[in-house]
């Protein structure tokens, strides 16, 4: 593939990123309008089968999907590039607000004005709680298994908890069935250095935070874990990113945690771009290179195992779906991820108060995005002004 084909695609890749707000199945609707209709980079079966693929792979579905569709056009070079003209705009921006705070402070701008993007977030947590549920509660044990990722999730703050309770709806889903030879042979000839890079720094990673207490390994490494633990979009992964980096660590509150949620919500491009303002306000008090490297390694770190698993299973795709096993284990993971999001709807209204004002902040975001009459970004500016004039 000559240069001019690979810049005409990044373009293409550039554009979608500027367009795709609200998730990954809003995003995928770009796709197929940017990448399939107008400029045909593929069909839309071959970019529905890739979204499958992704769907079963922990890490951001709908970045995984982009990168995915690159390396179909171009190969492992062109893929990675397409992550970061997809990626790199929202993280720039990502890692810039999460010097919000100390710039209204040097303004002497009370933090007060941002007072209902708190309640904003909470709306658009509800929201994707309620659509997931919908979608992954298909008969009695999804919902079964709903509730339980919910309870234990809700009484259980550990970070050990969240994988441990995908990997029991996972199990439970595949005993449940009662289908025999899921697991079924398949022969498979993967690139395994890329699983292998993505064990070692997993493991690395792991080895590091126990033998040196440095604020950026223990960024990476919590991160890291993020980006090969969470299944779905990046309202997956605020509940386990909640309970660690403010239930536990105590890195920030629950107001600066859900203003920098609010806020990409009003960004295109990946939810997992979060990372960047979460580890950047985690890192606030060691100086500006430090927050500046904690946003760029928390980045790094969420979306590098995605990226690695891409690589290691897209050149198997074809003979990997049709392990029957892999498809039935990830109805009972989503339907506990279901779970886990609407806890965290709950434990993040109950940390913001339920004033009147708050709440009804809240259910106008629930309204607004329900009726898809007003664009998220909108939603977004409009509490940022309502913050400001009362």
């Amino acid at each position: 593939m000559n240069n001019h084909k690979w810049n005409s695609f990044l373009k293409d890749v550039f554009v979608c990123s500027l367009g795709a707000y609200g998730g990954p199945e809003a995003h995928i609707g770009v796709f197929i309008d940017q990448l399939v209709t107008k400029k045909k980079h593929l069909t839309e079966e071959e970019l529905i089968e890739l979204v499958a693929l992704c769907s079963i792979l922990p890490g951001p579905t709908s970045t995984q999907t982009i990168v995915a569709v690159g390396h179909k056009v171009g190969g492992p070079m062109l893929g990675f590039l397409t992550m970061l003209v997809w990626s790199l705009p929202v993280l720039t921006l990502m890692t810039i607000l999460s010097f919000l705070y100390q710039f209204l402070d040097l303004l002497n701008i009370s933090t007060d004005s941002l007072r209902y993007i708190g309640p904003l977030a909470v709306g658009f947590i509800v929201v994707a709680a309620f659509k997931i549920g919908r979608k992954v509660v298909t008969n009695r044990l999804t919902a079964i298994l709903m509730i339980f990722g919910a309870v234990t999730t809700y009484f259980i703050r550990s970070p050990w908890i969240f994988p441990m309770v995908l990997l029991i709806g996972g199990a439970i889903s595949v005993l449940a069935s009662g289908e025999r030879n899921v697991w079924n042979h398949v022969k498979l000839s993967p690139p395994w250095r890329y699983l292998a890079a993505f064990a070692g720094i997993a493991l690395g990673s792991v080895i590091l935070t126990l033998t040196w207490d440095n604020i950026l390994v223990h960024l990476f490494e919590s991160f890291y874990r993020y980006g090969y633990l969470v299944f779905g979009g990046g309202q997956v992964v605020v509940p386990v990113m909640y309970s660690e980096m403010v239930d536990i660590r105590q890195y920030m509150n629950n107001q600066e945690f859900l203003t920098g949620y609010g806020l990409v919500q009003g960004l295109p491009g990946p939810m997992f771009s979060f990372s960047a303002y979460v580890g950047g306000m985690a890192a606030r008090n060691y100086g500006t290179f430090t927050q500046v490297m904690a946003a760029v390694l928390s980045g790094i770190g969420i979306f590098l195992p995605g990226l690695l698993l891409i690589y290691f299973v897209y050149p198997v795709w074809e003979r990997l779906r049709q392990i029957r096993g892999i498809k039935i284990a990830l109805k009972g993971i989503n339907a506990i991820a279901g779970g886990m999001i609407a806890v965290a709807a709950v434990i993040v209204m109950q940390k913001s108060g339920f004033q009147l004002d708050n709440l009804l902040v809240s259910a106008v975001t629930i309204v607004l995005l329900l009726t898809k009459k007003v664009p998220a970004p909108i939603i977004v500016l409009l509490a940022l002004v309502a913050g400001f004039v009362r």
